[in-house]
């Protein structure tokens, strides 16, 4: 039911009934506006974008506490990274916001003021990511129409120069880290992540077949190890080279199957900040490497991978990627240099096949009665 009725003092009051019997009005000076608001109310109930106003009440900050609770698939490590975005860079601006009266132009004026104050561009994706996922929900929950913050223009992501180092390179950053040596060239040789080699167990190690299986891993979070799944959440097998897998063999000798393949000195989990001051970043100034972490030694397993013919879906399994796209955009340059390879390659195929031909080709040729043996006696 709809109605525009004019009131005692002069203004327009249109009002409408929703689905479940409540009564909407408010109140205009023009009945052109009047009749404007009540057929966009009409539209949207006709294309089931109607949404009850008073549901678009609830701030920004009650609904991305209800949010957050809801979220009970994260890792903690990602639960950590929203709770940080949220506290620092989305509730001071949209905390006692109400949902409804957030706009697509005002988040778009965010983004860029967030820019504009020097965050990264990651940082601002992240934090635009997390708004978006909060309105998102408040669209599926009945709350807002549509998500003003779907289509706003964000900053353009710079990857970071990318450090690939050789065989040289890795030795001698592995021979400075001292008692971790081992974990280094673990690293540097199958591409795992760092967490991942430090949830590693003896069990998952099948060296016969230089194989070890990722099934864990182990993030730091508050100063307590949090064990999960892989960041993917998949299991996956890598290889380990020949060589590396006769070391591991007398590392793990004496070890349980439980026990942690690359522990702290004084055993347990072996903390990524304990390993960065004690041995690595000690190693990369003695080696001239600076600027290496050791997340960056996935590049140069990819790196060395890929030199030593591996394609790349062997690549994307390697080192646990969602898609070899993802793994075509960080390491797909690196396949130019196989490019002479694969041309020549097929020239060699080529001539290889037109040579096996040519015999037969011949003797076709040969003129009736004759043979390649002569004439005819």
């Amino acid at each position: 039911m709809v109605s525009i009725a004019r009131r005692p003092n002069g203004q327009w009051r249109p009002r409408y009934r929703d689905a479940a019997g409540k009564e909407h009005a408010r109140h205009f000076d023009k009945k052109a506006d009047a009749q404007a608001w009540l057929d966009s109310v009409t539209t949207s109930v006709l294309t089931g974008a109607y949404v009850d106003p008073k549901r678009t009440r609830v701030t920004v900050a009650e609904w991305a506490g209800q949010w957050l609770d809801s979220k009970v698939d994260l890792k903690p490590t990602t639960h950590r990274c929203y709770e940080v975005s949220l506290r620092v860079h989305i509730l001071p601006t949209w905390g006692p916001v109400r949902l409804g009266d957030i706009t697509h132009q005002g988040v778009a004026a965010w983004v860029a003021q967030l820019s504009r104050s020097g965050k990264s561009a990651s940082t601002v994706r992240h934090a635009h990511r997390v708004l978006s996922l909060i309105l998102g929900l408040a669209v599926r929950d009945g709350r807002l129409a549509r998500n003003p913050a779907v289509g706003v223009p964000l900053p353009r992501r710079v990857r970071g120069e990318q450090i690939f180092l050789t065989y040289a390179q890795v030795d001698d950053l592995a021979a400075a880290a001292g008692r971790d040596r081992l974990a280094i060239l673990f690293l540097a040789y199958t591409g795992v992540r760092y967490g991942e080699m430090a949830a590693l167990r003896v069990r998952n190690l099948n060296l016969l077949r230089r194989r070890a299986l990722i099934a864990e891993a182990v993030a730091d979070v508050n100063g307590r190890a949090v064990f999960g799944t892989p960041k993917t959440h998949q299991r996956r097998q890598v290889p380990i080279p020949r060589f590396l897998a006769e070391e591991l063999a007398v590392h793990v000798a004496d070890k349980l199957p439980g026990d942690f393949v690359f522990a702290a000195e004084k055993g347990g989990v072996l903390h990524l900040r304990n390993f960065r001051r004690m041995s690595f970043d000690p190693a990369v100034r003695a080696a001239g490497l600076d600027g290496l972490t050791p997340h960056a030694l996935r590049h140069t397993a990819a790196s060395l991978a890929i030199a030593s013919g591996a394609n790349v879906k062997v690549v994307q399994t390697m080192l646990g990627h969602q898609s070899a796209t993802m793994t075509l955009d960080l390491y797909g340059h690196l396949l130019n240099d196989q490019l002479d390879e694969v041309a020549d390659a097929m020239d060699a195929a080529r001539a290889a096949e037109a040579s096996a031909r040519r015999p037969a080709a011949t003797v076709a040729a040969l003129p009736t009665g004759r043979s390649a043996g002569g004439p005819v006696g």
